[in-house]
């Protein structure tokens, strides 16, 4: 390996923060100057030039970065699937619009060098930015709209830019680049189910080298074309060899004498290590931590959408569904026309499904299969099952199946966002934590369907659902709606 390409690895995330810092920079001015642009260009009959912007967009592109960082966008560590992150975007330009125009007003009342009162503390500030906001006239040097039109475009180019960014950074841990060495401590069912999220995700920038081991007997043979390399002897020897540069420590039923010496191993060698908690199901729902003088204990917060929160997630999936059946309605006669010349029977696939608290509903899909090969049988995992029809694997592939579903949205079956709907022989065999998902209505799409592990039983990756209905909210249920929307027009649907 060259010295660059070492370079490289040893730094990957910081060369990585720093390239972004820049690229958000000159988005957020992109932004500002196309703002300037179709105001003064497009949209406005009175022109003026850009230098009058310079210093309220510089102002703005400072306040801008403050707000990302504030809000986490700098973070090495991301969320599932990226949506804190694209939440966070939302977030820092609404509250940087705020802020730049709080300090316009502050900073327009600085204009005359008046030392009175407190408008003397705000003097220096004006003296320092230098900033000019009004003629002699005290009259605006700019137009006010063209800074709002700039931040809306601040918060669409930084999402497209983001986004970009995020398959970027795919890309290159896909080729191995900036990818960490890790090992999972623990050969149990928790360590192989970390291991099978490792390989469902590549673009985590792990790279799994093994697995440590209690057991002796254990050494040198394979889980899942991975090899236990050592024990907790060889853990030490493990690290410098192998160039680990975390742990993943995956033995939650330890006691806690052996993780504590565990984790002291890991803190004396300088390595990263990530623990499995004991009853980590209990922290896939969103808890709080309390204190008893100093012992910690654990909580659950109020999970109930507020009367608010659920109103407008109600107006949200009533405006779609509405807009989606009139926009619609010539796709869906072509639809029903296609399916019907293909093959006898009817147009939609009814099936009884499970609803919000237990609640059954009839479930309506356009249909994908021949009527005799249909049923409560499990879905086609491959284009070519026999069982579907050609429209059907057309539909199938870019999810327009499940287009009259926004009928059972309509009725308040469901919602356009949310956990999918599971059939009652499944549901039957639900355990405390699969019952979860029943404390939500079932939506059209969610995060499951936009994940990677979208190919797998939904009743086997729970945790997308989870966490959907612990931090559930608007601006959430927008980002799972535009993520959908770009993986529709990829064509990433079920089979």
């Amino acid at each position: 390996m060259t010295v660059a390409g070492t370079f490289v690895r040893r730094h990957f995330e910081p060369l990585m923060l720093s390239i972004q810092v820049l690229i958000d920079l000159a988005v957020v001015w992109l932004a500002c100057w196309v703002g300037w642009w179709v105001w003064t260009g497009v949209v406005s009959t009175v022109s003026r030039p850009f230098e009058e912007y310079r210093e309220v967009f510089l102002l703005t592109s400072a306040v801008t970065l403050v707000c990302f960082h504030s809000y986490g966008m700098y973070s090495p560590l991301k969320s599932l699937l990226n949506i804190e992150e694209f939440k966070s975007i939302a977030k820092s330009t609404l509250t940087s619009f705020l802020v730049v125009h709080a300090l316009l007003m502050l900073l327009r009342t600085t204009q005359a060098p008046s030392s009175e009162g407190v408008y003397k503390l705000l003097v220096p500030l004006h003296n320092f930015v230098n900033i000019n906001l009004v003629n002699e006239k005290g009259v605006w040097m700019f137009s006010r709209m063209a800074v709002v039109l700039a931040f809306m475009l601040v918060g669409t180019f930084t999402t497209a830019s983001r986004f970009c960014s995020f398959k970027a950074i795919q890309w290159l841990h896909r080729r191995g680049i900036g990818n960490r060495n890790v090992l999972i401590y623990g050969t149990g069912g928790t360590a192989r189910r970390l291991q099978k999220k490792f390989a469902l995700v590549p673009t985590l920038g792990l790279n799994l080298l093994g697995f440590v081991t209690e057991n002796e007997d254990e050494v040198g043979r394979k889980i899942d074309r991975f090899e236990v390399v050592g024990t907790r002897a060889e853990l030490e020897f493990l690290i410098g060899r192998l160039k680990i540069s975390e742990v993943f420590v995956a033995m939650p039923e330890a006691d806690e004498s052996e993780m504590l010496a565990i984790v002291e191993t890991l803190e004396r060698n300088g390595v990263v290590y990530h623990v499995v908690p004991r009853f980590y199901h209990l922290f896939s729902h969103k808890v709080r931590i309390e204190t008893l003088d100093s012992i910690p204990l654990i909580t659950r917060p109020e999970r109930d959408q507020s009367i608010p929160q659920s109103a407008l997630k109600r107006a949200l999936d009533l405006s779609i569904a509405l807009t989606v059946l009139v926009v619609g309605l010539p796709l869906f006669l072509l639809t029903a026309l296609l399916i019907k010349r293909e093959s006898p029977g009817p147009v939609f696939f009814r099936q009884r499904r499970v609803g919000k608290d237990g609640q059954p509903f009839e479930m309506i899909k356009f249909r994908t299969m021949f009527v005799e090969r249909s049923g409560d049988a499990p879905k086609p995992k491959t284009h070519d099952d026999p069982r579907l029809t050609g429209i059907g694997r057309w539909l199938r592939r870019y999810s327009l199946d499940e287009l009259p579903q926004v009928l059972n949205v309509l009725k308040g079956d469901m919602s356009i966002v949310g956990p999918r709907p599971e059939m009652p022989f499944i549901v039957e065999k639900y355990g405390p934590l699969e019952r979860e998902r029943l404390r939500a209505k079932p939506g059209l799409t969610g995060l499951w369907q936009i994940s990677y592990a979208r190919g797998e039983a939904i009743h086997e990756n729970m945790e997308y659902d989870i966490y959907y209905i612990e931090h559930q909210s608007f601006l959430l249920d927008v980002v799972i709606i535009a993520l959908t929307g770009f993986a529709v027009v990829k064509g990433t649907g079920a089979y």
